[in-house]
């Protein structure tokens, strides 16, 4: 007798060869198989009359095979078999390309399903390689909505749907309804056997959508209560012990006053440090909002009471960028600050451990050096990491893991849709800073093309005779040949720049130099002895050039819009009018439409929301580091309000019972522990 669990090779019908092909699709139990749900389906439930059909159509016919097929080897490795359909309106020419075996499958005068795409030449009409079964047979692959999955080698798409088929027939009454009873009244979704049925094997596009809305709700309710079971178990961890300190004292002493949505964050992050628990709070802010005043505040709050504090950053330009912010901004209340980073000398490195380890410093930037296994830190109380996504979740443990519970304050200036960041970030609180700093200026942003060229050197004439200073971003660091669209490199379009611009400094930097070099070309930029600075994204996040008032993005169709928000926030950060252009060729309304998001608005946020759902969630940070846990069937990007339902109803359940330790609960709580056994190293 099978069960949920049961290997798939012991399932009837597929045995030993298939289930290696399963394998590698992850399909490794009975549970697997039946979750591994379509990619996309074909509608072949509709018939048309030959004469009906319409040129690029994907559609069924009904006809009679008129003649034998014919089998012709056109050379070695390539056979066709050709005949002829008709139905009373009219007929279609049929060819098979390498599959000789239609020949004998196929007879004159027999009645025949096809589904394939139409091409009509003049008055002929043709179809290449149709799918095809015998009328009145079971409809498996026509006269139906047919699903189609995902493929790998040793399998097909038949092959993969009777292997479904088999593992829904052995287990559709052991399928566990996972969700309460009143949860799925409450929602109106069906059953669990209804669903799996129907998300496979849809009786019409009626029942696939009440399918895929019970399992996509049913997927994020169980990743929500996942989540929950986390935050409450964090909740009940004690975190070190912080003292009431007058932030007034640090308000006098800034050279500016914070936005209320900063000191609001600040509020947030310290009633969490004051509470008794661990605080892990994120601070997401839109480009430039100011969250790096906020970490400075609860520095400045866990210093005043003996504790010190630790600042990650994902670069060696960000780390010695964030070190000078913060010694300018607290090194005059007379805390001790130190950096570290792999740059430094090993001579260097040993008096800032040894500092570390004496209790000498009170806070510590730096890159991953920070959490290296020689490092030891006598009173750590807060942690605080730049740009997390960039980090993996391993880097960020290792560092907590060194000093018992420190609070963890975790920032980033990737807007993303605030649904989508209370899963991406497990158990953190969030903060979101979402009013800029006074004195930040809104970037004109226009897309242009290649013809464009001469007036945007122009433009650039222009700006560099007033003082300002120009970013150029390519894609690239040198020219790939083998690339079947050409894409401006940093180290070629430099060189084409400072012919362009004889009388004018051009320099590059990219991810494949040197700290030190690349270090050297920023300070000089930074210094205003560089008029035009090209790179890759190595720029991307936080390097700060208030004289920058230029940002020119080359095959801008090749970045994501949050990346392109990152790039066009390096410039407006002084008092100069500034400028962002997005330089593309490609061809495409879906191009055109995504970069006219970035002209039409310089909310973070609402970039973020666009984004997500044109690349989905697995591409919305270009890494997989984010430890957002895959899902099978839910779209982040799409069914937002089905997450934000799924997530009420989580925290409403675990109000009631926090451990899932009642019976009618029983098969959630092992869907919640499938996650954490299949996704220990994703949440952070």
């Amino acid at each position: 007798m099978a069960n949920l669990q049961t290997d798939v090779r012991y399932i009837k019908g597929i045995g030993e060869k298939k289930a290696k092909a399963l394998n590698k699709l992850g399909i490794h139990t009975l549970y697997d198989l039946v979750s591994f749900f379509p990619r996309r389906y074909e509608d072949r439930s509709q018939y048309k009359p030959i004469a009906l059909t319409q040129d690029g159509e994907s559609v069924c016919i009904c006809a009679l095979v008129a003649g034998s097929p014919q089998l012709s080897r056109i050379r070695r490795g390539l056979d066709l078999v050709r005949l002829k359909a008709v139905d009373e309106s009219g007929e279609v020419n049929i060819t098979f390309f390498n599959q000789p075996y239609v020949k004998d499958n196929l007879q004159r005068g027999d009645s025949v399903v096809f589904f394939g795409k139409i091409e009509i030449k003049g008055s002929r009409r043709s179809m290449t390689n149709p799918v095809y079964e015998r009328e009145g047979m079971e409809n498996r692959i026509t006269g139906r909505i047919v699903p189609i999955y995902r493929l790998s080698a040793g399998l097909n798409q038949r092959l993969l749907m009777q292997s479904v088929r088999q593992g829904l027939d052995s287990c559709g009454e052991l399928l566990p309804e996972v969700l309460p009873e009143s949860v799925r009244a409450r929602n109106q979704l069906v059953q669990a056997r209804y669903a799996y049925e129907n998300i496979h094997f849809p009786a019409d596009f009626g029942a696939l959508e009440l399918a895929r809305r019970r399992l996509v709700f049913e997927e994020l309710f169980v990743l929500a209560c996942a989540m929950g079971r986390i935050r409450g178990k964090r909740v009940r961890e004690g975190g070190i012990p912080v003292k009431e300190a007058d932030l007034d004292e640090l308000r006098a002493a800034l050279p500016f006053r914070p936005t209320g949505a900063q000191e609001k964050a600040i509020a947030q992050a310290v009633a969490d440090m004051r509470s008794g628990a661990v605080m892990n709070r994120l601070v997401q802010d839109d480009v430039g909002s100011g969250k790096t005043l906020v970490a400075a505040a609860l520095i400045w709050y866990v210093w005043k009471s003996g504790h010190a504090s630790a600042f990650m950053a994902p670069t060696e330009i960000l780390a010695e960028q964030h070190f000078d912010t913060l010694t300018r901004l607290l090194a005059p209340f007379g805390l001790r600050i130190g950096k570290l980073t792999g740059a430094m000398t090993a001579k260097e490195k040993r008096g800032v451990k040894a500092a570390l380890r004496d209790g000498d410093l009170d806070l510590i930037i730096g890159t991953h050096a920070l959490f290296s296994a020689d490092v030891e830190y006598k009173s750590l109380g807060l942690v605080v990491t730049d740009e997390q996504h960039r980090f993996g979740v391993e880097q960020r443990a290792a560092l907590i893991g060194k000093a018992g519970r420190p609070h963890v304050l975790v920032m980033s200036a990737t807007p993303i849709p605030r649904t989508l960041a209370l899963i991406i970030y497990g158990d953190l609180d969030v903060s979101i800073i979402d009013e800029l700093p006074p004195g930040r200026q809104k970037v004109d942003t226009f897309a242009v093309d290649e013809s464009y060229r001469a007036r945007l050197n122009g433009f650039i004439r222009k700006l560099t005779a007033e003082g300002r200073q120009v970013f150029v971003v390519c894609p690239m660091v040198e020219e790939n040949e083998e690339l079947p669209v050409p894409l401006k490199s940093a180290e070629e379009h430099a060189k084409e720049l400072q012919q362009s611009f004889p009388e004018l400094s051009v320099a590059c930097v990219h991810g494949r130099m040197k700290s030190k070099e690349k270090d050297a070309v920023m300070a000089a930029f930074a210094a205003g002895e560089t008029h035009i600075l090209v790179s890759t994204t190595v720029i991307e996040v936080g390097v700060d050039v208030p004289n920058a008032a230029l940002m020119i993005v080359e095959n801008a169709e090749r970045f994501g819009l949050s990346q392109l928000h990152q790039l066009r926030g390096r410039v407006g950060r002084g008092q100069h009018k500034s400028y962002c252009v997005l330089v593309s060729n490609a061809e495409g309304e879906d191009v055109k439409a995504r970069l006219s998001i970035l002209c039409k608005t310089n909310d973070g946020f609402k970039i973020s929301e666009e984004d997500l759902r044109l690349r989905g969630p697995g591409d919305f940070f270009g890494s997989r580091q984010h430890g957002l846990p895959e899902t099978h069937i839910a779209d982040l990007g799409g069914d937002v309000e089905v997450l934000q339902r799924a997530q009420q109803e989580a925290n409403t359940l675990l109000a009631e019972d926090p451990q899932l330790e009642r019976a009618e609960n029983a098969a959630l709580r092992e869907s919640v522990e499938r996650i954490f056994r299949q996704s220990s190293d994703s949440f952070n």
